[in-house]
């Protein structure tokens, strides 16, 4: 019997990497297709539900499916998220306009919330100690490799086939994780029936949904001193409080705060916030600088992540590794060291930087968060027992999906504010204030920047370099914080806890 388990595992994890890539890979794969959708759709003003109505959908239920897994087991919880993803899939493949659409990828986003943080519970669930930083690391450098991997892909497919098999793609993937996790994974748990935290569950959406919506369309569709906007902030703060005193006062709180007076499981949530606003920003502007400074299209650009996915990957294989070798905390320390050289770099760019400068610090970038895919979370379920290890995952998840939320845009209004005013300050001595260019991103298509004066062009792209340059300068802040989180974390390692010890030689 125990040998015919550790056979199915291999199976196991191959159904687990495929959840992950196919759930990772959505946050971004959708992005360089929604010109096209939108083209063929319709509904301008309203695509930015298409992505929010998913995020939104993946930040609510993480923390929950997490807590539920512990409470009624992982793998109805696991084989429900990826039959929800499916369907949603499909029905995105066949949505007749940007409403359906939003609404399907609400669905995908439900499915999603359940995938990621169930995974890397399920491998703390099947594997023995001295397996579970390796195996940690593969869950690790899929998650990275999809999310960065996703907007060459999603470009590829929509410029090869159509928009809707950026959805349809996810369908053999997903069906062939379902056969490995129904056939291969056996939960041997017993799991007691529990109180639901409704309440909590009803009060962290409406949270999310209110802050997610409010960060989408503030500066954008709405002003920022607008009602709209000031009236979902407030609903923010009003339900953020509503579920603090919730889950203070619940038997089985969807997040407990009781778990994060073990400082290792704090120290861990914190570094995966700001590991995420950074990651996410470097994702997003790498190619955009590629494409504006050096030109070329959209999926060419997109190239210069390889080197970044390539970084990521080996990162976090070796921060599986060294898991068992080291504290958390020494792993980390390696990590924010090339985390912060990696950023720092990046505020460096000028429109006279080379590829190869641009490649070598994407590298270094990729390689710092890349340690974060798997120490964090494994540092995250260190204290905790096999009944809490779905909530310390999904909450860990959660912060990252935050970080990167509030990344994207705090450092998104910081980008286009300051190529704002680097561009009016250049066009006032040239004698053209006041004068609007378009959208200067779309401007810098190989089709338009060829029909672009010299001496203007040269103004957008020096703006943009510059605006570029700074916001990463601005990033160091969530980079230097996350290095005095790693100072401050205790120097717990992995080491098999006595009932570990003797439920391996059962």
């Amino acid at each position: 019997m125990i040998a015919k388990e550790k056979d199915h595992t291999k199976f196991i994890l191959i159904g687990l990497m495929l959840a992950i890539l196919m759930s990772a890979m959505d946050n971004t794969i959708v992005t360089t297709a929604m010109g096209t959708i939108v083209s063929e759709l319709g509904g301008m003003e309203q695509f930015v539900w298409v992505t929010s109505a998913y995020m939104v959908a993946v930040m609510a239920g993480t923390p929950i499916f997490g807590k539920l897994s512990d409470m009624y087991g992982r793998k109805r919880f696991f084989i429900f998220g990826i039959i929800t993803f499916l369907v949603g899939s499909v029905l995105c493949g066949f949505a007749g306009s940007i409403l359906q659409l939003s609404i399907f990828r609400a669905i995908q986003g439900i499915g999603g919330g359940a995938l990621m943080p169930i995974a890397f519970t399920i491998i703390y669930d099947i594997f023995p100690i001295e397996k579970r930083g390796k195996m940690t690391g593969l869950l690790g450098a899929v998650f990275g490799t999809s999310s960065i991997f996703g907007p060459l892909l999603g470009a590829f497919i929509t410029d090869t086939f159509s928009w809707h098999w950026v959805f349809y793609i996810n369908v053999p993937i997903g069906l062939i994780a379902l056969f490995f996790i129904i056939f291969f994974y056996r939960e041997s748990l017993t799991h007691a029936k529990q109180q639901i935290d409704w309440g909590g569950a009803f009060t962290l959406v409406g949270a999310v949904v209110c802050l997610m919506f409010a960060l989408e369309l503030g500066g954008e569709k709405f002003a920022w001193d607008s009602g709209v906007i000031l009236g979902l902030l407030g609903g923010f703060a009003a339900l953020f409080i509503a579920f603090v005193l919730i889950e203070r006062q619940a038997k089985e709180p969807i997040i407990s705060f009781g778990m994060f007076k073990q400082r290792l499981y704090a120290a861990s949530n914190a570094l995966a916030l700001f590991y995420g606003s950074v990651f996410i920003v470097a994702t997003v502007y790498i190619p955009i600088y590629v494409q504006g400074v050096y030109g070329g299209s959209a999926t060419n650009s997109g190239l210069i992540l390889m080197p970044m996915m390539i970084g990521s990957v080996v990162g976090s294989m070796m921060g599986g590794l060294l898991a068992s070798k080291m504290s958390y905390r020494g792993i980390m320390m390696i990590s924010v060291v090339f985390f912060v050289a990696g950023v720092f770099s990046l505020s460096t760019l000028t429109g006279d930087s080379s590829r190869i400068l641009l490649t070598l610090y994407s590298i270094l970038t990729g390689f710092g968060v890349g340690f974060s895919f798997s120490v964090l979370s494994m540092a995250a379920i260190h204290h905790f027992d096999i009944r809490q290890r779905g909530a310390a995952t999904s909450t860990n998840s959660f912060l990252r999906s935050l970080g990167m939320t509030l990344g994207i845009t705090i450092f998104g209004i910081l980008q286009r504010n300051l190529m704002s005013d680097r561009m009016e300050e250049a066009f006032k001595g040239m004698g053209l204030a006041g004068q609007s260019f378009g959208d200067t991103r779309e401007a810098l298509t190989p089709e338009t920047r060829a029909k672009i004066p010299a001496e203007i062009l040269n103004k957008i792209t020096d703006s943009l370099s510059y605006s570029i340059s700074h916001m990463f300068m601005w990033a160091l802040i969530p980079a230097i914080l996350a290095v005095v989180v790693v100072l401050v974390m205790p120097k717990d390692r992995m080491t098999p806890k006595a009932s570990e010890l003797v439920k391996q030689h059962n």
